[in-house]
């Protein structure tokens, strides 16, 4: 084995531990957590000795829950086949456990079964318990493992949770349940999980900037026009529409996933790589958006929904056609909002966000917009004159960085056309980048919590979006704008853009 390569994976080996999975019959389970388990197992990544056990209400026993675990493995693991040899010994150390979130004699079984897995693998009591439930069972499940005795406050043995999004659904409910968290648990012991942080170049937005010389004095106010930041979904409701209902897109997208790229690209340089130096720098951008007042939202914020359209060569239905959906709704299924950042690097530097169902193509990226030079020497002699330097950050698909840049067309004429300069993983790496969950159980199984989310983040993000959904909510509109699915978006995001600015088709 290659020195470097055994030397990654010794230092990249977390210590003996139990996870305990709670929904774990949920798709969740199924569809990423066991098969990113199986990657990391088939990577040499994975503790030794090392158990999974499974907490749910439906009757599968051990066997039954392997099985299950098995066809999901078959069905959407990144390296596939599925080794049976490998599965094998893996499947040995994989369980299930019967019982309801909201009963405390489920949880004092469970105590005892994992003395058991202790004993039987040699285990020390190292507990990592994942919360796949809808949100609505996370307060019981922690009042009860806190009630069990199942955490320890110590840092050996360790217990520590994840936590799946969305936490709360405003500032107030966000509040609450840290609060939760944290009368069984301490804020170190908790991972609040965006798959986000996860991909690759969302990871690597921090290596891009500070680990190289050329960009980073190019990241202000000074250089840069605008930023355009993109999070599209080409699908629509696919039968979560009652859900959709009550969240919408800013909530279920903007809150989270777009805050979260947005604070990594606009942050200021950490004094280390620890993860509260991090998270503090984050967390100082979040809190430096110029808060919008409320009478003035309509001029910084557009909300609209999709109506029956065409996305990739399909007939769509709109969105109040969708199961689940009041005829009625005003619930935004499309968002763009206009935010300016009050600190010295990005002062007057206008960043805009849109995100929306049903858009002509999935992606999401980061568009940095530079202003012209100065002085346009070339374009007065008939030429097509300046092209806008973007420099484009693409988290999926196809995940890479490209620059577009101008360029002189061959000829006796100085005619400029735009070119890329293109960097894409899949081919400078010759191989795929890991799925977003493969690092972040890693980095929770070594309680390294850089990629995830701290309390004081998530409530910095939830008072700003919080200030929208009371503005609609003092508007009490009956109607807000449509646009046709398969375009992209509204004539009032348009509107939205400074002059001389368009969205950017990635």
């Amino acid at each position: 084995m290659n020195p470097l390569r055994e030397g990654l994976i010794k230092e990249r080996v977390p210590e003996p531990q139990v996870m305990v999975i709670f929904g774990a019959s949920g798709d969740l389970t199924r569809r990423k957590l066991l098969p990113a388990l199986y990657t990391l197992a088939r990577e040499r990544l994975l503790p030794a000795p090392f158990a999974v056990v499974g907490f749910a209400r439906r009757p599968l026993g051990d066997e039954g829950f392997r099985q299950k675990m098995r066809e999901g493995c078959d069905q959407f693991t990144r390296l596939r086949p599925v080794d049976d040899t490998l599965w094998a010994t893996l499947a040995d150390a994989i369980y299930y456990h019967q019982g309801s979130f909201d009963d405390p004699a489920a949880y004092t079984t469970l105590k005892a079964r994992l003395e058991e897995i202790d004993t039987s693998l040699g285990v020390p009591a190292n507990r990592l318990f994942y919360l796949s439930t809808p949100p609505s069972a996370y307060p019981e499940i922690i009042k009860n493992l806190g009630e069990a005795g199942l955490v320890t406050r110590s840092y050996s043995p360790f217990a520590r949770i994840i936590v799946e999004k969305p936490f709360g659904r405003d500032l107030e409910t966000a509040r609450t349940l840290n609060r939760q968290l944290k009368q069984v648990f301490r804020e170190v012991q908790i991972f609040r999980i965006d798959h986000y942080l996860g991909k690759e170049t969302v990871q690597n937005m921090l290596v891009f900037r500070f680990g190289n010389g050329i960009f980073e004095p190019l990241w202000n106010n000074r250089y840069v026009d605008h930023i355009q930041i993109t999070g599209a979904e080409s699908i629509g409701m696919e039968g979560r529409g009652a859900y959709y209902e009550e969240a919408g897109i800013l909530r279920d997208m903007v809150q989270n996933h777009l805050f979260q790229v947005m604070s990594l690209m606009g942050m200021e340089p950490p004094v280390s790589m620890d993860s509260d130096a991090v998270r503090d720098e984050k967390v100082k951008f979040l809190r430096s958006l110029r808060t919008i007042p409320l009478d003035k939202m309509d001029e910084f914020v557009v909300r609209a929904q999709y109506t029956s359209g065409h996305v990739l060569g399909e007939s769509v239905a709109g969105y109040r056609q969708e199961p689940g959906v009041d005829p009625g709704s005003t619930t935004e299924t499309y968002v763009a909002l206009k935010l300016y950042v009050d600190n010295w690097r990005w002062a007057n530097v206008p960043i805009y966000l849109r995100s929306a169902k049903r858009m002509p193509k999935r992606v999401t990226e980061i568009a940095i917009h530079y202003r012209h030079a100065p002085h346009q020497v070339f374009g007065s002699d008939g030429g097509r004159g300046p092209v806008r330097n973007v420099l484009s950050i693409r988290i999926q698909p196809d995940e890479g960085i490209s620059l577009h840049f101008g360029s002189k067309v061959p000829g006796p004429t100085t005619d400029i056309a735009p070119v890329n300069m293109e960097f894409r993983y899949g081919t400078s790496f010759g191989a795929e980048p890991p799925e977003a969950y493969e690092r972040l159980i890693l980095d929770a199984m070594l309680g390294d919590s850089t990629l995830f989310t701290r309390d004081d983040e998530v409530e910095a993000s939830w008072s700003f979006i919080s200030r929208i959904h009371e503005a609609w909510r003092q508007q009490k509109k009956k109607q807000i704008p449509l646009f046709e699915a398969g375009s992209w978006g509204p004539v009032e995001a348009d509107e939205l853009l400074g002059e001389g600015i368009s969205w950017r088709t990635p």
